[in-house]
């Protein structure tokens, strides 16, 4: 395999993590399987550029000096939020070639004022979803995933994502053997999938203000398979289900039922990926009762059916 260029785009006030993740994914691939990956970094003058932690980061060239990368990457940060016409001129003209286009966190914005984002499903950091939806409208903004991908362009959410995205890409061009290899080495899971939720259902969800809520969220959490209705959940709080229930979404912002919803299938998700119990043994564990009702649940919610799941994104057995 020809040998890829990879070509980070920097600027001032640029998520030094945003830079360092992506860029320690390729490097280990590059490590694992030399002559595989050319890591560039450019910013516009070929200056250095200080990142939004105060680290000054030297690039190795200016973007106008730059050779079309395989793979275009662009940052976010808060160096995002200002009027960029020289490097929107840019990525306008450059991003195109690219064979992918890809940008973790608010580098989705940069792309989106370039117009490349127009007509396509995207995703950012869940802090500026809506500002981007209501800013381009031709997008069509998805909160939820960590990274979507919409042909050749790739768009993650927050920091950490990219690197999920990251290894995405080096399965895709290297194979599960040496993305796992990368993993590994950085302590990460091999990937995450991409329509994984940016927040677990608690995260997701507000914490309650009352201590006895917050207390029942933590409980419902590590008792999946136990009586999770309304009545039983009211009894616990000593709280009549009427009024749990209005209480529950007005501290937490959604049901009782969704809430536990949630937690069960993240639960589900987890044991179907970390361990080689069977889909009864789970789909009781987690409160589902039926094989079927898990079922019903995973292909409403991720259009996959738990089995299916468990097969894309349980890791490969190490021999």
């Amino acid at each position: 395999m020809a040998q890829r260029t990879v070509l980070v785009v920097l600027f001032d006030e640029v998520q030094s993590l945003d830079v360092t993740g992506p860029v320690e994914v390729f490097a280990g691939a590059e490590q694992h399987t030399p002559g595989t990956y050319r890591i560039r970094t450019a910013s516009l003058d070929g200056a250095p550029v200080r990142t939004s932690s105060g680290l000054s980061v030297v690039p190795d060239e200016a973007l106008t000096d730059a050779a079309d990368p395989d793979t275009l990457i662009v940052p976010g940060g808060r160096g995002t939020r200002g009027p960029h016409p020289r490097l929107t001129d840019w990525l306008r003209g450059h991003g195109p070639r690219a064979r992918r286009l890809v940008s973790v966190c608010t580098g989705a914005v940069l792309l989106a004022r370039a117009g490349l984002l127009d007509g396509r499903r995207a995703t950012t950091h869940w802090a500026y979803c809506d500002r981007l939806a209501r800013d381009h409208p031709a997008v069509d903004v998805d909160p939820e995933p960590i990274y979507i991908r919409d042909g050749h362009v790739a768009t993650s959410a927050g920091v950490t994502s990219g690197i999920d995205l990251a290894l995405a890409l080096v399965e895709e061009d290297l194979g599960r053997d040496a993305a796992l290899t990368v993993a590994r080495h950085l302590v990460v899971f091999l990937r995450r999938p991409g329509n994984q939720a940016q927040f677990s259902t608690q995260l997701a969800a507000q914490t309650a203000r009352r201590e006895p809520l917050r207390e029942l969220q933590q409980w419902i959490s590590e008792h999946p398979g136990a009586d999770l209705g309304v009545d039983a959940l009211a009894a616990r709080v000593r709280l009549s289900p009427r009024h749990f229930a209005r209480t529950f979404q007005a501290e937490t912002g959604t049901t009782p039922g969704r809430y536990v919803d949630g937690v069960r299938l993240e639960h589900a998700r987890r044991l179907l990926v970390d361990t080689g119990d069977g889909v009864e043994e789970i789909s009781r564990a987690c409160g589902y009762g039926t094989p079927e009702a898990m079922r019903r649940a995973f292909v409403k919610t991720l259009g996959t059916p738990p089995a299916e799941y468990r097969r894309r994104f349980r890791p490969a057995p190490v021999h």
